[in-house]
């Protein structure tokens, strides 16, 4: 009996503690910071989160597990190949006036995206949304489709700081592809290289406006 009353006690804490963390703070965020960019955030929480996971029986061979990317990498690429497509000629039809215009209007920010993008916000954010939040919710969650549903959730209210719900609809299903790929191959690496692979497109068909945080406060 004490055993269970602990492990209700551990669950119920557990999912306090998640509803603060990833709804409770972020709506304050949303609120009180609104148009405000995440970065500097972000980034020290990524610091929290490493000196965590390090000290708390985390496998660090998931930090990184280069050895997963390539069996997962044509899986990405194709399925990638057909979200090209797809947002590209929906920005054409819907907004065609934005249809690749970082690139065309300003090519200095978008190579600068290319490059950093995935260092200073993709690789943080996997960090938080897939590592930290499996390993530190596994006992409420599990390790199977209500992880990823709660990963999914998580990844999408988080864009609600951006001011639009197109960008919490998108980030919702991107989640749930990301955290999939996590649950599969363990890697930190893998579900950072294809959450840049979709960022990247975002920023180039023309629909970056909607996930700049920046654009929040315009």
């Amino acid at each position: 009996m004490t055993v269970d009353t602990g492990l209700t006690s551990r669950k119920a804490w557990l999912t306090a503690e998640f509803v603060a963390l990833f709804f409770g703070l972020i709506g304050l965020y949303a609120v009180l910071l609104r148009g405000a960019g995440p970065l500097p955030f972000l980034l020290v929480i990524t610091v929290a989160i490493v000196i965590y996971l390090r000290r708390t029986g985390f496998d660090r061979r998931r930090f990184w597990r280069a050895d997963a990317l390539a069996p997962a990498l044509p899986g990405i690429l194709a399925l990638w190949a057909v979200a090209a497509v797809v947002l590209a000629a929906a920005v054409a039809l819907a907004r065609p006036g934005f249809l690749f215009d970082l690139p065309r209007e300003r090519p200095l920010i978008w190579v600068l995206v290319l490059v950093f993008y995935p260092l200073v916000s993709v690789y943080p954010q996997e960090l938080l949304f897939r590592a930290f939040l499996f390993h530190r919710y596994a006992p409420i969650f599990g390790d199977g489709p209500r992880m990823i549903a709660a990963s999914a959730i998580a990844f999408g209210f988080a864009h609600f700081t951006v001011g639009n719900w197109i960008s919490v609809l998108l980030s919702v299903a991107a989640g749930a592809l990301f955290a999939t790929r996590y649950q599969r191959t363990h890697s930190l690496l893998s579900t950072s290289v294809e959450h840049a692979l979709y960022g990247i497109l975002v920023f180039t068909v023309g629909l970056g406006d909607f996930f700049y945080h920046g654009a929040a406060a315009s």
